[in-house]
Order: C-alpha cells, then structure tokens, then sequence
C-alpha cells in the first residue's frame, strides 16, 4: 500500500481519469470507463461505508484501478483498508508517515498472510502455499 501525507495529494477533481465517489453512492452503478482511479471519502475514522465500497468495486466490480482513501484516515486502520482494496493511503496531517509506515513494515501478510481471503486475495494463505495448492 501506497501512503500520502495529505500535501502530497491532489483531489480527484484535478486529475481527468479520477473519481471522488460520495459515501453514499452506490459502486455498482457507477460508470467506470476510462476511470484509472477512485477516491473514497472517510468523513470521519468511525464511518465505515468507504470500506464497503472499496470492497464491491474490487471484488463485484472487478475494477483494476487505484483505489485512494482520503479524509480522517489514522494509521490504525491500514490493516483493513488493505483488505478491503485501498491501494493507497492520504494519512490525516496528524498522523506521522514514518509511524505508517514502521506499521505497514511489520506486518507484510496483510492480505495474503491473513487466515482468510480478502478484497486483493480471495483465497486464504493456507490455500497459496505449495503444501496445500490442490493438483
């Protein structure tokens, strides 16, 4: 996962193949053509409906894209922002990046080290092993 100091991003807006989706829209119906990245909006760090909404356009979707998450984004919820599809990170100004990233250093299984299948890796880590693939 890619991670941003809010200075280093620039909104969705600016840029011609990027999207902010409001966190009330639907990614199903979204018409996503020409779309090389999505913004998701975190208006605050307990509002959960971004996650969902990564989670459809990656897994429903199929979108291929750069998911970013911006707003009140804390280093606490990288974990499942990676499991949810975020490919990208715009910390909020008082989380320190060099803290983001010792967190995002130390656990280099998110995704397909974890028990169970995610957004990115359906399959669990025990089924990506050579001991385990089926033949």
């Amino acid at each position: 996962m890619k991670l941003l100091t809010p200075n280093e991003h620039q909104d969705a807006g600016t840029q011609p193949a990027a999207l902010q989706l409001a966190n009330d829209a639907d990614p199903m119906v979204l018409a996503l053509n020409g779309v090389a990245r999505i913004d998701l909006h975190f208006p605050k760090f307990t509002d959960g409906r971004a996650y969902s909404q990564a989670f459809l356009l990656r897994r429903r979707r199929e979108f291929k894209g750069e998911i970013r998450a911006t707003g009140d984004v804390l280093v606490d919820q990288l974990a499942q922002m990676q499991r949810s599809g975020f490919d990208v990170a715009v910390l909020r100004a008082d989380q320190p990046l060099a803290v983001a990233e010792r967190v995002l250093a130390s656990n280099p299984g998110f995704g397909v080290g974890s028990y169970q299948g995610d957004a990115v890796h359906l399959a669990p880590h025990f089924a990506l092993t050579e001991e385990h693939t089926p033949r």
